[in-house]
C-alpha cells in the first residue's frame, strides 16, 4: 500500500488545476454528498489497479474540511486495502471543486462535474483527463444511465474505451 500511496503522491504532487472543457458542479451541497458511494468505472490508475468492490466514504473533519477514506478489495493480495485522506474546497463551497490529499502536503484535484440532483450519481475526475470516476450510492446502476454518464465523459474529451468496470461482491 506504501508502494501505491507514493504513485499517487508522485502523480498528484501540485497536480490543483481543472482539465480544458470541464466546469465543477455549481450549488454543490457537502451535507449532501457525506457518506458511502460505490465505484462503477474509472479509469484505471497504479493506485488502483486490480482493485474490486471499490467505495469511497465522506465525512466532515473538525477543522472543516472533509475525511476521505477509500477501501477496495485486492483479489491478488487477497485482501482489502484501505487509505485515509482529507479534502478541502479550492475556491467556494458551493462549488464541486476540492483538493485531496493522502498524504502529507500534496495534492491533487477532485472535480465533480455532473452530479445527479438527488445526489445519486457523480462524475468525478481530477487535475487532468486521465483521472475519471463514476460513483452511485448504489452498487450497482442501470445500464441505460450508465451509458450516459459514459457517453457524457465522452463528450467532454475523456478516452472512454479504457474505463474499467468495477466489479462490487455483495
Amino acid at each position: 500500500m506504501k508502494k501505491v500511496l507514493m504513485a499517487f503522491v508522485l502523480l498528484l504532487a501540485g497536480c490543483v488545476s481543472v482539465p480544458e472543457n470541464i466546469t465543477p458542479v455549481d450549488n454543490f451541497n457537502i451535507e449532501r454528498y457525506l457518506g458511502k458511494w460505490y465505484e462503477i468505472a474509472r479509469l484505471d490508475h497504479s493506485f488502483e489497479k486490480g482493485l474490486t468492490s471499490v467505495i469511497a466514504e465522506y465525512s466532515l473533519r473538525p477543522d472543516g474540511g472533509l475525511r476521505v477514506i477509500n477501501t477496495g478489495y485486492s483479489q491478488k493480495e487477497n485482501k482489502w486495502k484501505k487509505i485515509e485522506g482529507k479534502g478541502y474546497f479550492v475556491d467556494r463551497q458551493d462549488v464541486g471543486f476540492l483538493k485531496v490529499s493522502f498524504f502529507g502536503p500534496f495534492y491533487g484535484s477532485y472535480i465533480v462535474f455532473s452530479l445527479d440532483r438527488d445526489y445519486s450519481y457523480a462524475l468525478v475526475c481530477g487535475p487532468d483527463k486521465s483521472y475519471l470516476w463514476l460513483l452511485a450510492r448504489n452498487s450497482r446502476i442501470d445500464d441505460d444511465l450508465k451509458k450516459r454518464l459514459i457517453d457524457q465523459a465522452n463528450a467532454r474529451g475523456f478516452d472512454t474505451e479504457k474505463l474499467i468496470s468495477v466489479r462490487h461482491d455483495d
